[in-house]
């Protein structure tokens, strides 16, 4: 149990530290791109629920360790809608990357560069691409599969402790 909450820890951190950078990219991109308002909302609220259940993962794993900091009231509600979101986020992000690595040469006909863009490497940044959003999405599946865990062990653990 102490390497999988090490494991979730490590996980929630990453997941934290880039989701927060994905949604600072979308919200940057909306005032730039005025015209796609909508789809980088969309994206921020999606990817903001992954960011807002690493921060809920991170308080459950504190009252895990010490039982006696509480876990606040809306903390189990948190990880819990928010983890189901993140994970339906990220299994639709998983299976994206997973076709987008697949048919890499079929994505790139259908878009047209400039001819400034000639010398650039773009399946190979297709790839890349394709390549980082498998593992985030898959480090994703695995920290909401375990603080779901957590979650009910936690709350088990609580009412044996406290029973009414």
């Amino acid at each position: 149990m102490k390497k999988a909450i090490a494991v979730s820890h490590i996980l929630s951190w990453i997941n934290l530290v880039v989701s927060g950078g994905l949604v600072l990219l979308a919200l940057i991109s909306m005032l730039v791109y005025p015209g796609g308002g909508i789809q980088f909302i969309i994206s921020a609220v999606l990817i903001g629920c992954t960011t807002l259940h690493s921060y809920a993962a991170m308080q459950l794993r504190k009252s895990i360790i010490n039982p006696n900091i509480p876990l606040n009231n809306q903390t189990p509600v948190g990880v819990r809608i928010m983890g189901y979101i993140a994970l339906f986020f990220s299994i639709m992000l998983f299976s994206q990357s997973i076709y987008m690595l697949q048919n890499t040469q079929d994505l790139l006909k259908q878009v047209q560069f400039p001819k400034e863009m000639k010398n650039v490497d773009i399946k190979g940044f297709v790839r890349g691409v394709g390549f980082f959003m498998l593992v985030f999405s898959f480090s994703v599946i695995v920290n909401v599969s375990l603080n779901l865990r957590f979650l009910k062990s936690y709350i088990i653990i609580r009412n044996n402790d406290n029973p009414q």
